[in-house]
């Protein structure tokens, strides 16, 4: 690539705009190294980054975050969206409850949520229980049962991912993201 590149570089007229952006993506791809920040990781789209996992399995995928609401009896999703960025959880819970506070025109009670959550930016009215193991021995019988059906979430993002299409996304920058986010909803 980098022989292209200044082979491009030496034959090329100045005022092709499309070739020049395309050049710049390019000394972008080559000078960027393993500590850089902002990397490049798909010419094509260029909002995609890299969301470390933590799991054996799978440690990243690539992408964008998605946040979802979902109600605590059925499961019915009320409000999702895409985060941009690599935000840490904590930070999307607020505006995830605000969406969905305005979507539905009601309000919360109570948020269950797990770890990822810790030290979260929500300060409004409701209350926020972070679903753990090792913190449910001195909680009461009934908030065990609404921590337990947290774990009701994944399979929800496993179908989306799975069977509508919120694994692939073929729509381009961001607003792509956020509207395949809710096609797949």
């Amino acid at each position: 690539m980098g022989r292209v590149y200044r082979e491009l570089i030496r034959k090329s007229e100045s005022n092709d705009e499309d070739l020049t952006e395309k050049l710049s993506l390019a000394e972008r791809l080559l000078t960027q190294s393993k500590d850089s920040k902002n990397k490049l990781y798909s010419i094509d789209s260029h909002e995609v980054e890299c969301i470390s996992k933590g799991k054996a399995h799978k440690r990243y995928e690539f992408g964008s975050k998605v946040s979802m609401v979902t109600t605590s009896k059925n499961s019915w999703i009320v409000a999702i969206s895409s985060h941009h960025g690599n935000p840490y959880d904590g930070h999307t819970l607020k505006a995830a409850i605000e969406k969905a506070e305005e979507m539905t025109n009601w309000s919360a009670k109570n948020i269950t949520v797990d770890l990822g959550y810790r030290g979260h930016d929500y300060d409004r009215q409701a209350q926020v229980n972070i679903a753990n193991r090792m913190t449910m021995k001195n909680k009461s019988k009934s908030l065990i049962k609404w921590l337990k059906r947290r774990s009701a979430i994944e399979p929800i993002f496993g179908h989306l991912k799975s069977e509508n299409r919120l694994e692939r996304n073929l729509l381009k920058v961001k607003e792509g993201d956020h509207i395949n986010a809710v096609l797949a909803a």
